[in-house]
């Protein structure tokens, strides 16, 4: 029966007769049953709000509260719009009220189910399941009631997890030990949403995750319980709910790497489960699992690489085939084969993070960077986005850099990539070229024929702290030992005021690139006193500012290097000579409790004094007058051997002088 056909049942859903109610309420609930179309139907007619107030008034029958409460939760089985328009009428307050205020299992039972519907909804208002404290305690205790209730509360709590103080608040409500025993449940329809819910707990929370780790039920800890869950017997998607779990624990920190718990089961696992023969989203999950599994860890990179044929396996994933569906029919998800290329480009970036020879075996897979450049070129974003973090970890290889990366031209899709980009994109991107621009890379030429000292100078004036710090430190690996032009031409574009700017970055990473980029354009004499004679005001400006500013140590020494290159020029000395105030400052940093400090400064002084450069004798007066040699002899007793040889040759330039 649809709805058009009872429409005079849903006038009586308003009638005081409880039985021309009831029989309305059930006819609604048959038409709606199965169908989408007929739950948009009483959807836009607007009964929902009839179907709560019955809910929730006590006065009336509860067979009659409960049919509208399995109407409800009916329709809240509808498509992700129609669950958003049940949302925004305010069900889920009144549904978790009822669960609260009920003291009818029928009630409560329907009630759960329908809080369950519209608890996964993405709009689902969480807060409500944290917003008075019976809330939590009361779900867990209906959880211990029955088989549905352990579906439907877990399925909630798991739901409703998504930051740390949801993941905090469930720990101390006791949720962790409820969980532990429902991972002991005989039935998988249990023990699924329990998994989700301890992963959401546990993921990214230390704190969580530790008392996680040491929580037990039946005399067993709930690592042990997961790594259980993990046996071959057991379904494929539980296994890698498993093993998400146990990844999450160890990536909090509650489980190391060298536990066997992760060596030898979690891994080989995901490992299994990324083979050709499983269905494609659970290869999808488990390589991205081992993507976050082994991001961090070289010896679990290592030993994933050599783990049953997994980089070809991965490999595999870039050119996924299509997938029979339950027909046998064959179909094609593009959708579906984004997420496997974004998986594996993924866990590639993972794998290949530290180690040369993982690199290496990497990228002589067949097709493989070939499907890395097609990636960089791909219409969706999110395999752009991991495409270019493979290429990010690939590019630390020096050896590829030359030989691979330049065969394969990689530098050309990733310039257009960063041509408007969205700043995920953009980021990972400008790291990726950081890479390509170091002096041994073959690319470094071409990269800046086709730009790229303007689109690094204007990342430099980027809100976005991660943007500032890769376009300064790609415009620092661009300056070193290049030729004049090109500094004078990063210099020119990222201008002395902008400069300034970078120097009172309040990201720390930003001012030390900053300074690094000073002390690489400050290289080869001739380049250091053309460059100190149109800006050698600012830079001695930039150098103080620094030096007297409230910095760490290993600011300060960049400061003093800079300073160091200045009295390696010829005509550029003169800018530390004739400036009194900074001389002073070299003899303070000479006698700094810092060694570093100490290190620093004296390599100034050495280049100010070198007895083979002209005017030596006359510099060498000047700084023995104010008290150098005196502080140089002191300095002689010290402990430290790098600084006694400092010393020791600054020394011998005196006394030959």
């Amino acid at each position: 029966m649809d709805v058009e056909s009872c429409r005079s049942y849903v006038d009586e859903l308003y009638s005081s007769d409880f039985q021309k109610c009831m029989d309305a309420i059930i006819c609604l609930k048959n038409a709606v049953i199965g169908s989408n179309k007929q739950k948009g139907n009483v959807i836009a007619q607007g009964v929902v709000n009839r179907l709560m107030q019955l809910l929730q008034d006590s006065s009336l029958p509860i067979e009659l509260r409960s049919e509208a409460a399995v109407t409800l939760g009916s329709l809240a089985k509808g498509t992700e719009s129609h669950v958003k328009q049940l949302i925004d009428v305010g069900l889920a307050p009144l549904i978790l009220n009822c669960i609260l205020t009920s003291s009818e299992p029928k009630l409560i039972d329907i009630c759960l189910r329908c809080a369950r519907s519209l608890f996964v909804h993405p709009h689902a208002p969480i807060d409500l399941i944290y917003s008075e404290k019976q809330i939590i305690p009361h779900l867990l205790g209906l959880a211990m009631q029955s088989i549905p209730n352990q579906i439907c509360v877990t399925t909630i709590l798991g739901a409703s997890c998504k930051t740390p103080d949801n993941q905090a608040y469930l720990c101390d409500q006791g949720a962790i030990y409820t969980l532990a025993a429902l991972l002991c449940s005989q039935h998988d329809s249990v023990l699924m949403p329990t998994l989700g819910c301890i992963a959401n707990m546990s993921y990214q929370n230390a704190n969580v995750s530790s008392i996680i780790a040491i929580a037990s039920f039946g005399g067993k800890s709930v690592p042990d319980l997961l790594v259980h869950l993990m046996a071959r017997d057991r379904s494929s998607e539980m296994q890698l709910s498993s093993a998400k779990c146990l990844t999450y624990l160890h990536r909090a920190g509650a489980i190391a790497a060298e536990d066997p718990k992760i060596l030898y089961k979690t891994l080989p696992c995901l490992v299994v489960l990324c083979k050709k023969e499983r269905p494609c989203q659970q290869r999808i999950a488990a390589a991205e699992t081992i993507a976050y599994l082994t991001e961090v860890n070289t010896e679990l990179q290592r030993l994933a690489s050599i783990s049953n044929q997994l980089i070809p396996t991965l490999a595999s994933m870039l050119h996924c085939p299509p997938e029979a569906n339950n027909n046998n029919s064959v179909v094609h998800d593009p959708r579906v084969s984004a997420n496997m290329k974004q998986a594996a480009f993924r866990a590639f970036a993972s794998l290949g993070a530290n180690d040369e020879d993982i690199r290496k075996r990497i990228i002589e897979t067949e097709r493989l960077m070939d499907e890395v450049v097609s990636g960089l070129e791909d219409s969706d974003e999110n395999v752009r986005v991991s495409a270019v973090r493979c290429l990010h970890s690939l590019s630390r290889s020096v050896q590829q850099l030359r030989t691979t990366f330049l065969d394969h031209s990689v530098w050309k899709p990733l310039m257009a990539l960063l041509q408007g980009a969205s700043e995920d994109v953009l980021s990972v991107a400008s790291s990726t070229l950081c890479n390509l621009l170091l002096e041994f890379s073959p690319a470094k030429e071409p990269i800046l024929e086709s730009g790229a000292v303007d689109l690094l100078c204007s990342l430099t004036h980027r809100a976005n702290p991660a943007l500032r710090l890769n376009g300064i430190w790609a415009l620092m690996n661009m300056a070193f030992q290049a030729e004049q032009k090109i500094k004078l031409q990063i210099l020119n574009t990222l201008g002395t005021d902008q400069i300034f700017r970078l120097l009172s970055d309040s990201e720390v990473n930003v001012l030390m690139k900053t300074l690094g980029l000073l002390r690489n354009l400050l290289s080869t004499k001739p380049h250091i006193d053309h460059i100190m004679s149109l800006h050698g005001m600012e830079i001695m400006q930039a150098v103080t500012l620094i030096l007297d500013g409230n910095h760490c140590p290993e600011v300060k020494e960049q400061a003093l290097c800079i300073l160091g290159n200045i009295g390696d020029g010829e005509s550029a000395k003169d800018y530390i000579m004739s400036n009194d105030d900074m001389l002073k400052k070299l003899q303070d940093y000479m006698s700094h409790s810092n060694v570093k400090l100490q290190i620093a400064a004296i390599f100034c002084i050495s280049n100010l004094v070198w007895k083979d450069e002209s005017g030596s004798a006359e510099r060498q007066a000047k700084l023995r007058d104010m008290g150098v040699v005196k502080i140089l002899q002191q300095l002689s007793m010290t402990s430290d051997s790098i600084l006694f040889d400092k010393v020791k040759l600054v020394m011998t330039q005196f006394s030959e002088a």
